[in-house]
Formats: C-alpha cells, sequence, structure tokens
C-alpha cells in the first residue's frame, strides 16, 4: 500500500497548503468588526495545519514508495511547521501587538503559498522526470 501512504504524504498536503493560504487570504479580508474572532480563527487554522504536519510528517516516514531528500523535509516538514507555528503564535500575540502579528500572518500565508507551488512543481517534474523512467 505504498502508493496511498506516498499520495497521502506528498499530494494531498499541497492542495491543503493552497487551500490555507486561499482561506486565510479571505479571512484577513472580510469586514470584522475587531481582530478577536479573525485571530481566534486563524489561530485555531494554526493548530489545525501544525498537527496536519506532524501527520504528513508520520506519512513521509511511513510511506515507501520514495525516499525523501533534505528538501522534502524541508519543503513537507519543517517550512509549513513554521508557517503554522506563526499563525498560532501571532494569534496569541494578537492583544498585545496587532500591526507585527498581521504582519506574521501575512508571512506565513506567503510561505504556505511558496510551500505549495514548489511542491507541486516538485511532483510533476518527479511524474514527468522520474516514475515513468522505467517503463522506457
Amino acid at each position: 500500500m505504498a502508493a496511498p501512504d506516498a499520495g497521502n504524504a506528498f499530494s494531498t498536503p499541497t492542495i491543503v497548503h493552497f487551500g490555507t493560504a486561499l482561506l486565510l487570504a479571505a479571512l484577513l479580508r472580510a469586514p470584522w468588526h475587531g481582530m478577536p474572532v479573525p485571530a481566534i480563527l486563524w489561530g485555531v487554522t494554526g493548530l489545525a495545519g501544525f498537527a496536519y504536519v506532524v501527520v504528513t510528517t508520520l506519512r513521509m516516514r511511513r510511506q515507501t514508495a520514495y525516499r525523501p531528500l533534505f528538501e522534502d523535509w524541508l519543503c513537507h516538514g519543517l517550512l509549513p511547521a513554521l508557517a503554522y507555528g506563526a499563525l498560532v503564535l501571532s494569534a496569541v500575540a494578537s492583544p498585545v501587538t496587532i500591526r507585527e502579528c498581521l504582519f506574521a500572518v501575512g508571512g506565513a500565508t506567503l510561505l504556505l503559498l511558496f510551500i505549495g507551488i514548489h511542491n507541486a512543481w516538485d511532483s510533476v517534474s518527479w511524474h514527468v522526470f522520474f516514475s515513468h523512467r522505467d517503463g522506457d
């Protein structure tokens, strides 16, 4: 059952990171009457995303279809964990310093977007150049 595990470890997180970036962009553009509700929402998003990164990392270790390289651990584990962690920390700090926290949310959102772009490119490149190599 290597292929489903590999898909869950490498493909699905890319969609989750893109979706999270879109969610955060929409969340922060809504006409809120204050910052507590959006801060709670981006904090919960960060917690859920961080938990998802932990699950993804475990799936990466368990799957047998591909041996992850440093770049894979970085772009599927460490960088998403930093982005989601920044969301959590900025939600906690938002009552004290909202302006800086909004910059942190913007940075985390951009990081998730760039991670999604990188991982999508990496996945397509792998399928084009390596996955069918044995059949040629």
